[in-house]
Formats: structure tokens, C-alpha cells, sequence
């Protein structure tokens, strides 16, 4: 039983401050990774002459790239602790984030021999390039490099956000904490098209990136002064870090000292509650980031909306995704009221989020009707993947102990990161198809066929990863 805080003196509540600073990290995060596609449809593309296979090229090498940095990634902030492990990845991630910028100069040097040009010379130049396919094959081999170094910084966010939230909240309130900071993602996206569009259109598509990649750098100068573990930060009291440390109570001897020993890499796969993470982050990540791919082509293609035209749409589209705030106080109710385990009710949770996705099967229908029917449907669909992602990331925390937590955080975003590379891959392959073969579908045609086709494997993929979630853990075992 927790001692009162009359007895420990008055609870602060300085763990929300951690909370506000890892939401703030996460907005940044997606505000990088949404400029390249914001501006590829009607700036970048145009410039260097990408297809849709070109652009699925980048955003799948992206994809597999950011798979393979998470799974050393969580490694590495276990290794180096929450504090560093945030400050080396956001600042790699910024530095990636501002390389775009330089790829249409590199493009000129390389395929035009014209190196010391600024943005503006670099597009004359390459407008001069007699052979449209050198200038397809360098730009995109330039991006993909940029990629790898945005992928590399990124997939440091969650495994180190995860870590943090394990060390500054309970295991009731993982799930409702993780879901604030993991509506970073959304004010991101939401926010990305007022800001990048009027950047690029005003000051050129290569401005976009420095800005946007610049708030990084900010972030790390309040967080090297504001981040100490709970134990040893002044700003938490003691009646909080008894809050916070509730879980640890309840522990014998043992307990603890086997939290204490950490787990090795090749352990870790020893256990159905990684493959169990993994297999659900895998048929799920890749939803998430075909809408946050491909939604401003998908609008371009299909719609005919372009440019600063699309900031409506795609502002109502997120706030919508904003809902899902909500995901992570759901399985609060079942633990408080039904007396759920935190596992158990998480899945009973997940179970009801992973229904609302199936809307997406009408978005591509309905969209005869109207443009909106579409954007609502992805937008509730976002909601209901984001509800679902604050709470498989908790599962972690339930189930593994604080030294394996990043681990496990990287292992399940690797298996996510292969999921979207097959998707965004096949995306650009399917659509560049769809639209030169005038392919059919259900009475679609073209472009339109292809999209109708990725929507129903994006319905579907979370009740499938459900279900082998469920069937791999069928009920609450911690490591």
C-alpha cells in the first residue's frame, strides 16, 4: 500500500513536464519525415522527373533502412541511458532532415558538373541535363542517402520515449502518458501541410527541410536540462516518485534482482511476447505510414487537388486522428473498474480499435460521392491506429523489465519497418501499373484501382495482428 503524501510531503507532478517534452520530440519527429512527402508531388518530383516507383523507391528504402536502425537503436539507449540516447538521436535525425536540402546541389554537381550553384542554379542546371534518366537515377540515390541518415536518428525516438515513460509513470499509466506523446505523430502531420507547403511555395521546397529540420536542435538544448531520472531529480518529490514507483512495491528480493539483470540481444527472441510485439508492428506500422506517405498523392491522383490546396483536407484529416488521445484512457477503465490486468486490458482495447480501421473499405467507394467521405474515413482510421500503437508500445512495459524495454521497443520497430517497406514498395509499383495499363478493379480504373486495393489490405491488417498476438500470448506473462 503506498505511503500518503501527507506522510512523503506534496505530489508534484513534474512527470507530465518528461511527458509534454517526449510529445514535443515525436511532433518533430513526423514534421521531418512528412516534408519529403508534402513537397515531392508538386516540387520535387516535377524537378528531377519521379514516378510513383521512384518516390515508393525512397520511402521504402526509408522504411527498411529505419527497420534496421530500430533494432540497434533500442540497444543503444539501454546502453547509453534515456538522456544521451534522446540527445544523439534527435540530432542525428536533424542533421538527416537538413541533407535533403542539399540533394538538388549534389544533383547538379554530379550530373551537370555545376557544384558551386545555389538552390536556384542547382534546378537551372539539372533543367539543362540531356538525359532525364542520369538525373532520376542520382537524385533518388541522393535522397535514399539523406533517408538512411534521417532513418538512422529517428528510430531512436520511441525506444528512448518508451524507456522514459517506463521510468516516469506507473504501469496503469503508460498506456493514457504513451498516447499523448504519441499524439506528437499526429499534430505533426497535422500541422506539417499548413507549414511546408507555404515554406516550399514561398521559399523553395529545399528551405523547407533546413527550417523544419532546425526544431530539432532547439528540442535538445531544453532537454539537456530538463531530463534526470525520477530518483535523483530535485523537481520530483517524494510522495510522486512513490507514485511512480508504485509497481516496484509489490516486488520481492528476486523480483527485483532479476529486473536488474539485463537481457541479452539474442534472449530477447526467446520469448512469444517479442515475436508477439513484433508480429503486431509488423502488419500494423505500414498502414500508418502509407497514409502518411501517400495521402497528398493519393489526393493529387485521384482528386486533382494539389498544392497549398491540399492544407484543408489533410488539416482535417489529423485533427480527426486526434481522438486518439482517448485510446490510451480505455484500458485504464478495464484495470480500474473491470480489475483487468494492464495486459489484458490493453488487448480487450486493442480487440475494439483494431475493428475501426475496416471503414477503409469504403473510402475509395464512397469517394465517388465526395472527396471529404475519404478523408474522414483515413482520419478515423489514423485515430484508431494510433489508439492501437500507444498500446501495443505499453504492452512492453507489462510484460518485460526496464533494462530490456528499448530493446524489445527497437526488435518490434525493425519488424514494423519491413511491414512498410513491403507496403510503400509495392505501393509505387502498384500504382505506376494501375494508371499506364488503365488496370480495373471492382469499376475502378487506373491509380484509382491501385488505392482501392492498398486500402483493403490496410482495413484488414489489424485484426489479423490481433489475432496472433492473442494466440501467442493468450494471457498476461511477464518475462
Amino acid at each position: 500500500m503506498l505511503t500518503s503524501t501527507d506522510t512523503l510531503g506534496r505530489k508534484t507532478n513534474y512527470r507530465w513536464v518528461i511527458c509534454a517534452m517526449l510529445f514535443f520530440a515525436t511532433t518533430v519527429n513526423y514534421l521531418d519525415r512528412q516534408v519529403l512527402s508534402l513537397t515531392w508531388p508538386n516540387f520535387i518530383g516535377p524537378e528531377f522527373g519521379w514516378t510513383n516507383d521512384n518516390y515508393g523507391s525512397i520511402t521504402a528504402w526509408f522504411s527498411i533502412l529505419y527497420a534496421v536502425c530500430m533494432l540497434f537503436a533500442g540497444r543503444f539507449v539501454d546502453w547509453v541511458d534515456t538522456k544521451k540516447g534522446f540527445l544523439w538521436a534527435i540530432g542525428v535525425w536533424s542533421v538527416g532532415a537538413c541533407l535533403h536540402a542539399l540533394c538538388g546541389i549534389a544533383t547538379s554537381g554530379i550530373a551537370a558538373g555545376e557544384w558551386l550553384v545555389g538552390f536556384e542554379g542547382a534546378r537551372e542546371a539539372i533543367a539543362k541535363v540531356d538525359s532525364a534518366g542520369l538525373v532520376v537515377s542520382v537524385s533518388v540515390t541522393l535522397f535514399i542517402f539523406a533517408r538512411f541518415v534521417l532513418a538512422l536518428g529517428e528510430a531512436g525516438n520511441f525506444p528512448a520515449a518508451i524507456k522514459a515513460t517506463a521510468e516516469y509513470f506507473p504501469k496503469k499509466d503508460r498506456a493514457f502518458s504513451t498516447s499523448i506523446f504519441n499524439s506528437g505523430a499526429t499534430i505533426g502531420a497535422m500541422v506539417a501541410p499548413a507549414c511546408i507547403l507555404y515554406i516550399a511555395e514561398a521559399l523553395g521546397w529545399e528551405s523547407a527541410f533546413v527550417i523544419i529540420g532546425a526544431l530539432g536542435f532547439i528540442w535538445m538544448g531544453f532537454w539537456v536540462f530538463i531530463y534526470k531520472k525520477p530518483e535523483v531529480h530535485r523537481r520530483v518529490s517524494k510522495a510522486e516518485l512513490a507514485y511512480i514507483q508504485q509497481d516496484r512495491l509489490g516486488e520481492n528480493v528476486a523480483e527485483k534482482k532479476a529486473q536488474e539483470k539485463k537481457l541479452s540481444f539474442l534472449k530477447c527472441f526467446q520469448f512469444k511476447q517479442t515475436w508477439a510485439f513484433a508480429f503486431g508492428k509488423f502488419m500494423t506500422d505500414g498502414v500508418w505510414w502509407f497514409y502518411l506517405f501517400w495521402m497528398p498523392k493519393y489526393l493529387q491522383s485521384v482528386f486533382h487537388i494539389e498544392g497549398t490546396a491540399q492544407v484543408l483536407p489533410l488539416t482535417v484529416l489529423y485533427t480527426i486522428v486526434m481522438v486518439s488521445i482517448f485510446g490510451g484512457w480505455l484500458p485504464s477503465y478495464f484495470v480500474d473498474k473491470k480489475k483487468m490486468t494492464p495486459y489484458d486490458g490493453r488487448m480487450r482495447a486493442m480487440l475494439i480499435f483494431a475493428f475501426f480501421p475496416l471503414l477503409a473499405l469504403f473510402a475509395q467507394p464512397l469517394g465517388d460521392y465526395s472527396y471529404w467521405l475519404p478523408v474522414i474515413i483515413i482520419g478515423i482510421a489514423g485515430a484508431a491506429h494510433q489508439a492501437w500503437s500507444a498500446n501495443i508500445f505499453s504492452t512492453i512495459g507489462d510484460m518485460f523489465p526496464k533494462t530490456a524495454i528499448a530493446t524489445i521497443t527497437g526488435i518490434g520497430g525493425m519488424a514494423g519497418g519491413v511491414g512498410s517497406f513491403i507496403i510503400q514498395k509495392g505501393a509505387g509499383k502498384l500504382f505506376d501499373y494501375a494508371g499506364q495499363t488503365r488496370m480495373t478493379f471492382l469499376n475502378f480504373e487506373g491509380e484509382s484501382a491501385g488505392y482501392f486495393i492498398v486500402f483493403i489490405v490496410c482495413a484488414v491488417a489489424y485484426l489479423i495482428g490481433w489475432t496472433v498476438m492473442k494466440a501467442l500470448v493468450p494471457r498476461y506473462r511477464p518475462i
